[in-house]
């Protein structure tokens, strides 16, 4: 059994995330630590799924702080010197839920989580009945929302009425977002910012597609900017006054490069992900940085093995999700858009702020591939690919990724959760590099089926 995918365990509330596994994960997890915060996003299983996990941590040995609906970068601050458990899926649909593990700040890594998989598969048995945990309430909200405040007035410019529309998505960033931004001084509009674990305004990941209210909202008005959450305050997408989606690499790049000029290190690193636009690594290497990447899902994978090698690591992101090392070792896109406004607020306006990003035509594609076949593909094209770019250089850690010496890019990787292998394209000639690549991948897949 391998309960986790790239962000914790997720899926069907009524047969995979139920309430009998969170308790069988409550006991595993609880035996390995003392104290445990729990929170929970507004889903309607919440509740229930708290319950459950709350008893398996207790009956194991520890002590449980329950915290309530709050956004996961706030459990994963409260988290802090102790462990925590975030009862979410983040993004998925309503009929979802899912759980996500965290110690000191940092989301489990990849031997806590083997580590939990097995004890949950050993059935361990409950503590003795005079060594089970209590159990306390906690409001952790107001703390966070003042360290995100502290945190977002060390970066840009003081807000002094910048006008800001925020789509919370009915999610819990409903409970963060827009105060943070009215203390920090902005005039601050809401969307959907009722905690709703049916998601009524919209779906609960936010996209170009699914914001369209909020898009709509900006063009016409007089907000400098929209923002918008999922439905557990870690992502965000950032709407121009025109009504346009900024692209999320461009986002990246804008805060990347904030964060290696404002650093007093001598090597400040920032980590991405293999599917990230060459944007970044050029507006983080003119500010005196440098980028290395990591596969998707594991930027706290990534931190730690530039931290290992003697870099300074500034900034960490991967398409609509940011850590801020300055701030915590979490997801956040609560301090995302606090900072955010702040250098929105310092530039004049967000065109200002991101004038200097050189966007280049960027595509995703996705070619199917049967499951056992995707192992077979991906040999082969770790041949292929370069045999038809001689001039690439080539990196397959993650995929297999071509760096063009005009600065174009693409990678080929296989999907972890679908059938599919993806292939990702940035180029002034974005649609002719995108079908040469995609006829290799075609026939590598005809080849291994």
């Amino acid at each position: 059994m391998d309960l986790f995918g790239t962000a914790g365990v997720r899926g069907s509330a009524r047969t995979e995330v139920t309430p009998a596994l969170a308790l069988a994960v409550g006991r595993a997890a609880g035996a390995s630590a003392r104290e445990f915060v729990v929170g929970r996003d507004g889903r309607e299983t919440g509740d229930a799924l708290v319950a459950a996990l709350t008893a398996g941590l207790e009956s194991a040995g520890s002590d449980v702080r329950l915290v309530g609906r709050v956004p996961t970068p706030a459990l994963a601050w409260a988290s802090r010197g102790r462990r925590g458990v975030m009862v979410t899926a983040s993004h998925n649909p309503p009929q979802d839920n899912g759980l996500k593990l965290f110690s000191d700040g940092r989301e489990y890594d990849d031997a806590q989580e083997a580590s939990l998989n097995e004890r949950v598969a050993a059935e361990g048995e409950p503590a003795p009945w005079d060594a089970w945990g209590a159990r306390e309430r906690a409001d952790v909200l107001p703390s966070y929302r003042d360290a995100v405040t502290s945190f977002a007035r060390d970066q840009g410019g003081a807000l002094s009425g910048l006008s800001v529309a925020v789509d919370c998505g009915n999610g819990t960033a409903s409970l963060a977002t827009p105060q943070v931004l009215t203390t920090l001084g902005a005039r601050v509009v809401t969307l959907n910012a009722n905690v709703d674990g049916h998601f009524p305004g919209r779906p609960s990941k936010p996209t170009p597609e699914t914001v369209g209210d909020l898009r709509a909202f900006v063009a016409d008005g007089p907000a400098a900017l929209g923002l918008a959450h999922d439905g557990d305050g870690d992502r965000i997408v950032v709407v121009g006054p025109d009504g346009d989606v900024v692209h999320e690499d461009t986002v990246v790049a804008v805060l990347a490069e904030h964060y290696v000029r404002a650093a007093d290190v001598d090597d400040p690193v920032v980590v991405t992900t293999p599917n990230a636009s060459g944007r970044i690594d050029e507006r983080v290497e003119s500010a005196g940085g440098r980028v290395t990447r990591v596969r998707l899902g594991a930027l706290h994978e990534g931190v730690a093995a530039a931290r290992r090698e003697g870099g300074d690591v500034v900034f960490a992101a991967e398409p609509w999700k940011h850590v801020h090392p300055g701030f915590g070792e979490w997801i956040d896109g609560v301090a995302s858009a606090a900072v955010l406004c702040r250098l929105v607020a310092a530039a004049g306006d967000l065109g200002a702020l991101v004038e200097s990003v050189a966007e280049r035509p960027y595509r995703k594609v996705s070619v199917p591939c049967p499951d056992d076949a995707k192992a077979a593909v991906m040999d082969a094209l770790a041949d292929d690919l370069p045999a038809a770019f001689p001039a690439a250089s080539v990196e397959t850690t993650y995929g297999v990724r071509l760096e063009l010496p005009d600065g174009d890019w693409t990678l080929v990787r296989p999907s972890g959760t679908e059938s599919y292998v993806r292939v990702y394209a940035e180029s002034e000639d974005v649609d002719d590099l995108v079908e040469a690549v995609v006829d290799l991948v075609e026939a590598a897949v005809e080849a291994a089926t």
